[in-house]
């Protein structure tokens, strides 16, 4: 891997560990959306098949998510967004982390996806979208780049799964995270676009709390039928990290 100087990063910028992966860092700005806990669990939660040989992230951002898959894969991995400076900042993490070779990020509109890319020409996609639909959670007092990344302004849940589906392989893999009170919602969009929702789990911050965060995986022309996983619990009753949280962030040993 290859180590950046102090020195060299921006003005907004910090240089962090990536989470639960030793020797692997990864740049953030303040002024943007940084990685969290939901990315990481997405990208835990999603199966990859070991004949995976292309996986698309929608909605990339600086890039945590294809650095977090390229843990468990070798296939290649795309990571796009409409933000050019969040795709200059994926593209520095990703030689720093010397993955040029796996990652590609690419500055595109995802509603325009086909003149990018084939159809059925991917056999999993990812996406931590946008949560809010337009004029939720405080739109008005973000900047730009948090009002993209956290509000349907570019890019709606709909939209979303419509491209998945456009370019994903027959039986093909498509996870996302999203918010509990948008699951109906979003159940009756995948099967609309013919992606059958397979798992389903469901992430609380404290025994006792509702869920704040939902995962869930469809497969393109998939059969009927849906396995609930065991839930995430993140947090003890003092705030702590749950033993299984501080397993992914590698701070207690499997």
């Amino acid at each position: 891997m290859r180590k950046i100087a102090v020195e060299n990063l921006g003005e907004n910028e910090v240089l962090n560990d990536l989470l639960g992966y030793e020797g692997m860092q990864i740049i953030q700005r303040n002024d943007m959306l940084n990685f969290s806990l939901d990315s990481v669990l997405l990208s835990r939660f999603v199966q990859i098949p070991a004949k995976t040989k292309k996986i698309l992230d929608f909605g990339t951002g600086n890039a945590p998510i294809p650095l977090f898959l390229s843990t468990r894969t070798a296939a290649k991995i795309i990571g796009i967004d409409i933000q050019q400076e969040a795709v200059d900042l994926a593209i520095r993490n990703i030689k720093l982390n010397a993955l040029e070779d796996q990652i590609k990020i690419i500055c595109h509109d995802i509603n325009t996806l086909e003149m990018i890319f084939e159809q059925q020409s991917a056999d999993v996609v990812v996406s931590n979208p946008p949560f809010f639909k337009v004029g939720e959670s405080g739109q008005q007092n973000e900047n730009e780049y948090l009002k993209i990344a956290r509000h349907e302004v570019s890019l709606d849940v709909e939209q979303l799964i419509a491209k998945a589906s456009f370019v994903l392989n027959n039986n093909g893999y498509f996870a996302l995270v999203h918010r509990p009170q948008r699951l109906i919602e979003i159940i009756e969009l995948l099967q609309k676009h013919r992606l059958e929702p397979k798992r389903l789990q469901f992430v609380y911050p404290k025994d006792g709390t509702r869920a704040n965060m939902i995962l869930i995986e469809a497969r393109k022309n998939g059969n009927p039928g849906m396995e609930i996983e065991t839930p995430i619990i993140v947090h003890n009753a003092d705030g702590s990290y749950r033993d299984e949280i501080l397993k992914i962030f590698q701070r207690i040993k499997e």
